[in-house]
């Protein structure tokens, strides 16, 4: 097949490089390559001849492949702690602007509200509690609408104290038949039931003024001297929740004491009196959980003793009552100063 074609055999071992299209090329060319020639060069001699060097493979630096970020590799934008710092100061400015917007839909729900009822934004509302029909001749003395006074935030604990006011209420009048009970069968037991009706008289109205308008007025406009007011008188009160449930003998409280020596006189006197101890028991840890709810959602508010203290010299100074007496303290003073004996 040679013989027809000048191509070799697949199978004959031919170097490429002694073909004659290369050979006829001899290493003694007289021109010159770009390594030994240099083209700005003043001289006028003729470029130098050509020499051919033995081949070499061209080294090949090894490259680096650039390093890259994978979609799903994490790059450090700096430390976690102070990724972590970032991220809880935001979630703390969320919380704060959730709650001032809280707070401000609630300013516009009361004040659509009194709009309503034909009111301005500062009006003032007749007192509607205690709710006495109109032949009576005493009107009512406050002014009382949880639902529209209160924030939404606090409506069910302030519900839940008035409640629980209404309870010790209902539990005084009862120790003051149970202590009727008591005297029907016992007659020496006069002071009791003395004490009995003094205690529903007394603690009926004061509880009402004392701890319970405080906490409603605290939680109505935010106010740390009515917290104030409500945790030292509150306080106080469960003291003599815990006395009522004793049951000293000849203090007026059907207690435990008082109940179980009572069964010796007569059973169902007994077990009336029985069931006011109970009363007096739920009472005293209902005061302490109330005491302790109250107490945490303070610490939510803004209020402290510094405010409280600045609420109360305000509320002083404004009193027209307080400012007219100080007014005549200065006066009598300047005149005794003046008409003293020298």
């Amino acid at each position: 097949m040679s013989k027809y074609t000048s191509f070799p055999e697949p199978m004959e071992d031919q170097n490429p490089f002694q073909d004659p299209a290369v050979t006829q090329h001899s290493s003694n060319t007289g021109y010159a390559t770009l390594d030994l020639y240099n083209p700005f060069d003043n001289t006028t001699r003729p470029p130098p001849p050509y020499e051919a060097t033995s081949p070499s493979a061209p080294s090949v630096p090894a490259q680096t492949p650039p390093s890259r970020t994978t979609p799903t590799e994490h790059r450090n934008y700096g430390s976690y702690a102070s990724q972590t710092a970032v991220n809880a100061t935001t979630a703390d400015l969320l919380k704060k602007q959730e709650e001032l917007e809280k707070k401000a839909q609630e300013l516009e729900r009361r004040e659509r509200e009194l709009q309503a009822h034909g009111l301005g934004p500062g009006a003032s509302r007749q007192n509607n509690w205690p709710p006495l029909p109109s032949f009576c001749p005493v009107g009512p003395c406050f002014y009382q609408d949880i639902s529209v006074e209160i924030t939404q935030r606090f409506q069910q604990t302030v519900t839940m104290m008035y409640y629980f006011w209404m309870f010790c209420t209902g539990t005084m009048l009862y120790n003051l038949l149970s202590s009727v009970a008591m005297f029907c069968v016992k007659t020496s037991e006069g002071v009791g039931l003395g004490l009995a009706i003094l205690w529903a008289l007394l603690f009926t109205p004061c509880s009402f003024v004392c701890w319970y308008r405080p906490v409603y007025k605290a939680f109505r406009s935010d106010s740390s001297f009515n917290f104030f007011v409500f945790f030292f008188i509150f306080f106080a009160q469960v003291g003599v929740f815990v006395i009522m449930t004793i049951g000293i003998p000849g203090w007026g409280f059907s207690g435990w004491i008082v109940s179980l020596a009572a069964l010796k006189t007569s059973v169902p006197v007994g077990a009336i009196m029985i069931i006011n101890a109970i009363l007096f028991t739920a009472q005293t840890a209902m005061g302490i959980v109330m005491l302790k709810k109250i107490h945490s959602l303070y610490r939510q508010t803004d209020a402290s003793f510094q405010k409280a203290q600045a609420e109360f010299t305000t509320e002083v100074m404004s009193n027209q009552a307080v400012r007219q007496a100080a007014a005549n303290a200065a006066t009598s003073a300047a005149q005794g100063a003046f008409t003293a004996p020298r």
